[in-house]
């Protein structure tokens, strides 16, 4: 595993705490350059003194742009590319959650969520992949989640962004094959992050107990996923979104 990602340069969104922290370390372990990516300076600064202190001499970097914003990211993609010689993985990670009822929905809480959960990993896929074409190829991995295929009780927008995640990710795959980029996503069920935590346990318990395996995922489970799907295993892989759920979605 120590060489699936050697010579590498990769991008993790949402790179500073859960799921993208444990792509992060996964992708370091398997021989890549890794630069994670915050939503503020103090955050992606502190995660990655966090990761130097756990992993020494990992090669690693941060940054912090707006992700909403194209031109922000087009910038930090290419000063990446300039600084390391390349952008061949790009983890799509960053998003939100919501757990509020229709009736309280307001058209804000719609906006902000669509904007992190589906314009950021659109502005991103963008940015990556004009670099990617340049080079001769690359991989997208994008987020997406169980309750993109089967719904969830309450918080529609969160499942609606990971429908339109689930599209993106099939349609770039036709898309972008021909300049030998593949997009793919992963799906995970409910995972043990402070993003779980703070939902509600009526939500959780439910889901919990109709999982065959019996027990949460950890951030582990989905990085090794990031990782067979960003690495020459699954060079044959593209437009797929892999379940990682304990066996929710079978």
């Amino acid at each position: 595993m120590k060489s699936l990602l050697k010579g590498k340069v990769a991008v993790v969104t949402g790179g500073t705490r859960g799921i993208g922290y444990a792509i992060v370390k996964k992708y370091l372990e398997a021989g890549a350059t890794v630069v994670l990516c915050g939503s503020k300076e103090s955050t992606a600064k502190a995660a990655l003194e966090k990761l130097k202190s756990e992993m020494p001499g990992a090669e690693a970097d941060a940054i912090w742009p707006d992700l909403t914003d194209s031109k922000a990211v087009a910038e930090a993609f290419a000063g990446i590319r300039d600084r390391l010689g390349s952008l061949d993985i790009l983890a799509n990670n960053a998003g939100i959650s919501q757990s509020t009822p229709l009736y309280d929905y307001t058209a804000e809480e719609i906006e902000k969520i669509l904007d992190l959960n589906v314009k950021a990993v659109f502005i991103c896929s963008q940015a990556a992949a004009r670099i990617m074409k340049e080079q001769g190829g690359g991989v997208i991995v994008n987020t997406s989640s169980v309750v993109s295929l089967y719904g969830q009780a309450s918080g529609c927008g969160y499942p609606a962004s990971k429908f339109a995640v689930n599209g993106m990710t099939k349609s770039l795959a036709r898309e972008l094959a021909k300049d030998r980029i593949r997009v793919n996503a992963v799906a995970p069920g409910i995972i043990r992050t402070d993003m779980v935590a703070n939902l509600p346990e009526t939500m959780i318990q439910p889901i919990i107990n109709r999982i065959p395996l019996g027990r949460m995922g950890e951030g582990e489970d989905i990085a090794n996923a990031f990782l067979y799907l960003s690495s020459d295993l699954a060079s044959y892989v593209t437009g797929a979104v892999l379940s990682v759920d304990g066996g929710v979605i079978i």
